[in-house]
């Protein structure tokens, strides 16, 4: 991949595009696929160790849950079962894993008609970077 595809994609899709763009691409999707749900996921600016998506648009079904939504990231990325995978909605909080998209999107969708979703493993909430030692009180 050359090196200026690849600051593309590290660039978050709501700086690569424009709000009125994105609200376009919206209803576009949402007049073709009544029945789907437009999301973006994307890495966790942070994290190290989990891979890159391939892409970041996915077309959701209302009635999956996040949990098998979940599941299809860990297959996409080729997770093995011991590597830790967490979601957080609208990049500020984490939802029930057998909510259905349809509920979280409705309750964290963005202005623009897209739901944000970051994947990243646990040091996102606070762990200590690797090589640094832990924070102990004596």
């Amino acid at each position: 991949m050359a090196p200026f595809e690849k600051s593309m994609e590290m660039t978050p899709f709501k700086q690569r595009k424009c709000l009125e763009t994105r609200k376009d691409e919206v209803c576009s999707i949402r007049s073709k696929f009544p029945n789907k749900l437009p999301v973006i996921v994307e890495r966790y600016v942070r994290e190290k160790t989990l891979p890159l998506l391939n892409k970041t648009k996915f077309l959701v079904p209302l009635e999956l849950t996040l949990g098998q939504f979940l599941c299809l990231l860990r297959y996409k990325i080729d997770l093995e079962a011991s590597q830790a995978l967490f979601l957080l909605v609208a990049e500020r909080c984490m939802s029930c894993m057998s909510a259905s998209m349809g509920e979280v999107y409705s309750q964290h969708s963005d202005l623009d008609g897209f739901l944000y979703l970051t994947y990243a493993s646990q040091e996102m909430f606070g762990a200590p970077e690797a090589g640094s030692p832990p924070n102990r009180e004596s």
